[in-house]
């Protein structure tokens, strides 16, 4: 067993709160965009799916070595995103060690993104994960497969993920703006099916890590 994988062991399985984080990345976009929205889907889970989330929301830099402290990295904004040779390896090593990483395009981010992910994993593409996935019916029915958030040019919305052993590792949410549906009930002026539906994913999203 590597020291990647003991580290991740330690940390999540002797009794720690779970933890979970908010990827910087470099490249001008603004990871930190939608403050609010992952402190709010950590308050609806540990309501609803008795999940015990520290509430209090981290940052992590994609090249640190902290990133292993959390087992849910989300990532988010609208432009440039470049991942360093280090930031490579660390997020590799986290990923197939047993980490998570949820990048959701807050629009603008696709073009970018893409080309940054192909670093990582060369040999294993994203792939659309099919509406008949287990991360669409738990705790939460989704039968038609990722919900529309926010609309933004008439496509439909689209999950991709990385999988390793058939296990994903990796989430890419697409057309979608789940993080949007996410946040205070007035930046966005959303109506509240519209958030429910949104906060539902995003608890079967951790209901999946957490559980497989």
């Amino acid at each position: 067993m590597n020291r990647f994988i003991v580290l991740l062991s330690l940390v999540w399985n002797f009794g720690f709160t779970q933890e979970v984080a908010i990827a910087k990345y470099s490249g001008g976009g603004d990871w930190y965009a939608n403050p609010t929205s992952l402190p709010n889907l950590v308050k609806f889970c540990n309501q609803n799916i008795n999940t015990t989330i520290n509430p209090k929301v981290a940052s992590v830099d994609v090249g640190s070595a902290e990133i292993v402290n959390y087992p849910f990295i989300h990532m988010t904004g609208h432009g440039n995103v470049v991942f360093s040779a280090n930031d490579v390896i660390n997020l590799r090593n986290y990923l197939i060690s047993g980490g998570f990483l949820h990048i959701d395009d807050n629009y603008g981010m696709d073009e970018f993104i893409r080309k940054e992910l192909k670093k990582i994993f060369p040999d294993n593409p994203l792939v659309e994960i099919p509406s008949n996935h287990i991360i669409f019916q738990k705790p939460y029915n989704f039968p038609n497969g990722l919900p529309k958030i926010h609309e933004h040019d008439n496509k439909k919305p689209q999950a991709f993920g990385v999988f390793i052993e058939n296990r994903i590792v990796l989430l890419y949410t697409y057309e979608c703006d789940l993080g949007d549906g996410w946040e205070d009930p007035e930046v966005h002026n959303d109506p509240k099916y519209v958030r429910e539906k949104a906060l539902q994913m995003g608890a079967n999203i951790l209901n999946y890590i957490f559980n497989h």
